[in-house]
């Protein structure tokens, strides 16, 4: 009897053909496998390498894509001290942000010490690099707050806020973050706590001012929730502050974070509905026993139900930006942080390739 041919084959070329044989009839062979999370996977679902599988996952990433604008805020970089405002900005164009949200303080690039020729040269600075700017917010809120029992310190609080509306106008920037006032600042030691009705009353007096401004510029004011201030503490009390002023230049800034110590982000959203026009996704967790700032985290490494957060939010037809804020820059490769929050970011909206 003659050997079958492939008897003469040379040894290495029958290991390799044995080898190829048995993955193909392995392969065909196996009509259902089981991966080791236990979820059925069927042969024509193995990708070859040169056919990488485009099957949405709900582990990798939401099988859902959701049309937000991805942004971030210019705590999360460190500026000034180490990175300037236009390395900052193509950091962000780099990562992949569709957005950036800057602040305005008392000495940085954005200040009252800004001019005009100045305001319009970091706008111009912004679309070189090809990003867009989501908005304008500020701490000094909390030093000058809109309801202060400190005449002065009010006073201040309500021309500093006329001077962020009257950059933004300058820059062409629509949105501006307003903190309207606040009972209690935990973190300030000069800060003297105000009755919930005086804080209202003033805070209501305020934003009326500022929104004729916002009128004239053609701005929008967004009411930030934040649960550390005593103000706004549920979604109807905001509801009811920005609806009475009757004005489509007061709206809502909401922020995930801002009431996750006792409440969650996806049943204050279809509450606000249509009047949030710009959002912060903030990172918190619930496990924790801190309650100052340092409470919050890099996105996902919390306890925020962001699937639930995304699909409330589209629910009620948003598709402004979402901007991640986050106070501390990274003391070591904080470029590291810009591009796992854009990862985050993309995983969260459904942008993974």
């Amino acid at each position: 009897m003659e050997p079958h041919p492939a008897f003469s084959l040379p040894l290495a070329q029958t290991r390799a053909l044995s080898r190829r044989d048995a993955l193909r009839a392995g392969l065909s062979a196996a009509a259902v496998s089981t991966s080791a999370a236990g979820v059925p996977i069927r042969a024509a679902e193995i990708a070859s390498p040169a056919e990488p599988a485009r099957r949405a996952d709900p582990r990798r990433a939401s099988p859902k894509r959701y049309d937000f604008r991805k942004s971030i805020n210019l705590w999360a970089f460190p500026y000034p001290q180490r990175m300037t405002l236009a390395e900052c900005m193509q950091l962000a164009k780099d990562a992949g942000f569709d957005g950036i949200e800057l602040n305005y303080d008392l000495e940085n690039d954005l200040s009252p010490k800004a001019t005009t020729a100045d305001l319009v040269a970091i706008r111009r600075l912004a679309d070189r690099i090809g990003i867009e700017i989501s908005g304008l917010c500020s701490f000094l809120f909390w030093p000058y707050p809109l309801s202060s029992n400190d005449v002065a310190k009010r006073n201040r609080g309500l021309e500093l806020a006329g001077m962020i509306g009257a950059a933004a106008h300058e820059m062409g920037v629509e949105n501006v973050l307003i903190v309207p006032g606040a009972v209690h600042i935990p973190w300030r030691d000069d800060h003297e706590p105000v009755p919930n009705d005086v804080c209202a009353a003033r805070a209501k007096e305020a934003v009326g001012k500022l929104a004729l401004q916002a009128e004239a510029r053609g701005i929008t004011l967004n009411i930030e929730n934040i649960f550390f201030n005593g103000f706004l503490m549920t979604p109807q009390e905001m509801v009811d502050f920005v609806d009475s002023f009757g004005s489509e230049r007061v709206n809502v800034h909401f922020d995930t974070g801002n009431i996750a110590m006792f409440q969650f982000p996806e049943h204050w959203i279809p509450i606000l509905g249509k009047r949030i026009r710009n959002v912060h996704f903030k990172e918190y967790t619930k496990k924790g026993t801190d309650y100052s700032l340092e409470t919050f985290r890099p996105l996902l490494d919390g306890t925020t139900d962001w699937p639930a957060v995304v699909e409330t939010l589209d629910a009620t037809g948003y598709r402004g930006f979402v901007t991640f804020e986050y106070f501390h820059p990274w003391r070591h490769y904080p470029e590291a942080l810009i591009y796992q929050t854009s990862d985050a970011l993309d995983r969260i909206l459904g942008r993974m390739a």
